[in-house]
């Protein structure tokens, strides 16, 4: 249930429990092992009160992608690709720095890969699929940009979180801009040929 701040405050206190329930047992378990019996004795509701804002775990989940989604896109919705493309490395790197370890387990574990791909394909639907010289390419070169592109992002940001952090995360961010940016030029440049 998307809070609206009009609620009332039991309501927000619940749907908040709920959060906080799913996140620790995101932190704890694969997805398919999650229950909402676990979940509601952990939010210290009854199931009923869960199945009164979500019809299924699903759901739950799917809220929980289009709001961390959603705060990206907030931040990247004036970007122009592939112009923009290093603040949109640089954006994501910090926003995804500051989300909580039960993002990362969504970004970087396997267990999630359905949900993450989710949230990616719906941050490059409103990114990329807005930029007028990624529409000039044809469907195989835009899945390929768009395949370079994610892959890459997430997989830096899934070895400095293996690596607990250690490197500065302007480092990082410096790396995977060099990696991504150097990338799709050449990949446009050799689509133009």
């Amino acid at each position: 249930m998307k809070l609206t701040g009009y609620e009332d405050l039991r309501v927000q206190k619940t749907i908040n429990s709920i959060y906080d329930a799913f996140e620790t047992l995101i932190l704890a378990n694969d997805y398919e092992k999650i229950t909402v019996t676990a979940l509601a004795k952990l939010a210290q509701i009854n199931k009923k009160t869960f199945y009164r804002y979500y019809p299924t775990m699903d759901d739950l989940l799917s809220e929980m992608q289009s709001r961390y989604s959603q705060g990206y896109l907030q931040i990247t919705a004036h970007f122009q690709y592939p112009r923009d493309i290093a603040k949109s490395v640089r954006s994501f790197f910090e926003y995804s720095a500051v989300q909580g370890p039960a993002y990362d387990r969504i970004t970087i574990s396997g267990a999630y890969s359905g949900i993450r791909q989710q949230m990616v394909d719906q941050v490059m639907s409103k990114t990329w699929g807005a930029s007028p010289e990624f529409q000039k390419l044809a469907d195989w070169q835009k899945q390929m940009l768009l395949s370079f592109v994610q892959d890459t992002g997430l997989r830096v940001y899934h070895q400095w979180i293996d690596n607990n952090r250690s490197a500065p995360l302007e480092d990082v961010i410096t790396l995977a801009t060099a990696l991504i940016q150097g990338g799709v030029e050449k990949l446009l440049s050799a689509f133009d040929q």
